[in-house]
């Protein structure tokens, strides 16, 4: 039985390596050809079904998730952007479900209550996905910021209202001033927990000083800021997200260089590895649904399935346009301080509306039967519905955004903002050095330093700042460009030689992995270093 799972397990890892080669290959998002890639393999004869427990993804997989997204994200930007994050966060996942629940009960026959469940499970976008291709397609950067805020933050408002629509099916009670008071204590007791876990994993990171310690720790981080919360009723989400942002707002400060080397290579396999095989996992599930469908009747399925489509699109549209111009019509310091945005980057933010696995894994944790001991009213049927959502707006946004953004002209905005990153990156890194060097002519007189330290300070100095284009004008770029690849291949002869020097026993192993360790920083800040032209 083990044995069976590990070569499930390495199938899988075959899948996803090959699968990220052909979506680089192909220029398609790789979320698109994981799952249809699970699709595909959950029909191989011989294929043992594989089923994807919803606390795998709940209390597993959904925690390390958001935290690294958090810590990856601006908490300046996240600020700025706060009243659009919270607009669509909180009230476009509260009117989706509502608007879902309406649609459920008239045109699919529903309870209100088993409607508002349904509608809390489809409600949340993705985070992984439509970013994934958003960045891809140089999106402007505040799309870019929503889109992130917006998916950290709504599956905590969706799983919320998850909890309360379950609650009343169960019960058959349900207070609207409880469930809403209920709410914000949630949310608010949740940040300051959140902030709580990311001060004291920050101050046990920098006692620790060990860059394994302090990357077990990161790992224990989002799942102690998780858990808890999760445990006592919340949904543990809000407070990783503001763990997160609280690490990545002070952990600069905090977390050695070592640690952050290590660290980002770690995260990002990880997270590498989690997000494709959530994926894959997603696509076999449409096994056991076929499996159950049988006992369906086919149009049944499609037409619950296509209105909950319908619904979630329309209703993303219908509150994203009110909700980015109706602010700045009643406010008109808010329109001074922040004018209306083009309506090509409201519609492309509208369109962005993908579903994922959290969709599923709360639809795969419902109850079998209720406490009276009856079926769980519309179970498979939720099922058939939410995986359907989520086939259709994975795979309709993620090939139809590019079509989407190009005929909008909205990635022009993007290339221009990409120039001004770059240009004001390239002013800051030599203001940095300009800072550096009056430093050290301050240390020089302060610590009398000899002639000869200096001199190879500056030398050190001097070489930095020539390494660096002096703008973003093709000529520059070229002339880096061609430093770049000179520079790399100096790094290959360097390589070769101590490979030989090895070979001949006038090294040791030791010697020669800390001789290619400097040979591999190098190497990796001249690919940090390397300014491409925005491509067109």
């Amino acid at each position: 039985m083990v044995e069976a799972r590990f070569q499930i397990f390495l199938i899988l890892l075959t899948v996803l390596a090959g699968t990220a080669l052909l979506a680089r290959r192909f220029n398609i998002a790789p979320a698109i050809l994981l799952m249809l890639a699970g699709v595909g393999l959950a029909f191989v004869p011989g294929m043992p079904q594989v089923e994807l427990p919803p606390e795998l993804v709940l209390l597993l997989v959904l925690p390390p998730l958001i935290y690294s997204a958090s810590v990856a994200m601006s908490w300046r930007e996240f600020r700025n952007n706060l009243r659009p994050i919270v607009l669509l966060a909180v009230g476009a996942v509260i009117f989706t479900a509502a608007m879902v629940a309406t649609a459920a009960h008239f045109l699919i026959g529903m309870p209100w209550t088993v409607g508002f469940l349904l509608g809390a499970i489809v409600a949340p976008p993705d985070v992984v996905a439509p970013l994934a291709i958003a960045r891809r397609l140089h999106m402007p950067r505040r799309i870019l910021v929503v889109l992130e805020g917006e998916g950290l933050a709504n599956d905590a408002t969706a799983l919320i209202l998850y909890r309360f629509a379950l609650a009343a099916i169960m019960t058959g009670s349900f207070s609207l001033p409880l469930a809403t008071g209920e709410f914000f204590l949630i949310i608010a007791g949740e940040v300051a927990y959140g902030v709580g876990v990311g001060w004291l994993s920050l101050r046990a990171r920098k006692w620790a000083r060990d860059p394994q310690v302090e990357i077990t720790l990161s790992l224990i981080t989002p799942y102690l800021a998780y858990w808890l919360p999760e445990h006592v009723g919340g949904s543990g989400v809000i407070a990783t997200v503001a763990c997160g942002l609280y690490v990545s707002w002070n952990g600069p400060l905090w977390i050695s260089s070592a640690t952050r080397l290590q660290g980002i290579f770690f995260w990002d396999l990880v997270i590498y590895l989690i997000e494709g095989i959530l994926f894959l996992l997603t696509g076999f599930q449409m096994r056991a649904l076929y499996e159950k469908s049988k006992a369906f009747p086919l149009d049944e399925i499609l037409i619950a399935t296509g209105v909950v489509v319908v619904i979630v699109v329309m209703a993303r549209f219908a509150w994203v346009y009110p909700a980015t111009y109706l602010p700045r019509i009643l406010s008109p310091s808010l329109r001074r301080r922040d004018p209306s945005p083009p309506w090509q980057w409201v519609f492309t933010l509208a369109f962005t509306g993908v579903r994922g696995a959290v969709s599923l894994a709360a639809a795969l944790a419902l109850p079998f039967v209720l406490p009276g001991g009856e079926a769980f009213p519309y179970r498979d049927l939720i099922l058939f519905v939410a995986f359907g959502v989520i086939f259709i707006t994975l795979v309709g946004v993620g090939l139809g955004l590019p079509k989407v953004v190009r005929w909008l002209g909205v990635a022009e905005a993007g290339r221009s903002e990409h120039v001004a990153e770059h240009e004001a990156e390239i002013a800051a890194r030599r203001q940095a050095l300009d800072a550096a060097l009056r430093s050290l002519d301050a240390l020089a007189e302060e610590k009398e330093l000899s002639d000869e330290v200096v001199s190879l300070l500056r030398a050190r100095h001097d070489i930095r700042v020539n390494q660096l284009p002096c703008s973003l004008d093709p000529a520059s770029l070229g002339l880096s460009a061609a430093g770049t690849r000179l520079t790399r291949e100096l790094i290959a002869a360097e390589r070769t030689f101590i490979h030989e020097l090895l070979r001949d026993g006038k090294i040791t192993d030791e010697a020669r992995r800390r001789i290619e360790r400097d040979l591999d920083l190098e190497e990796a800040s001249l690919a940090n270093r390397e300014f491409q032209r925005v491509p067109l």
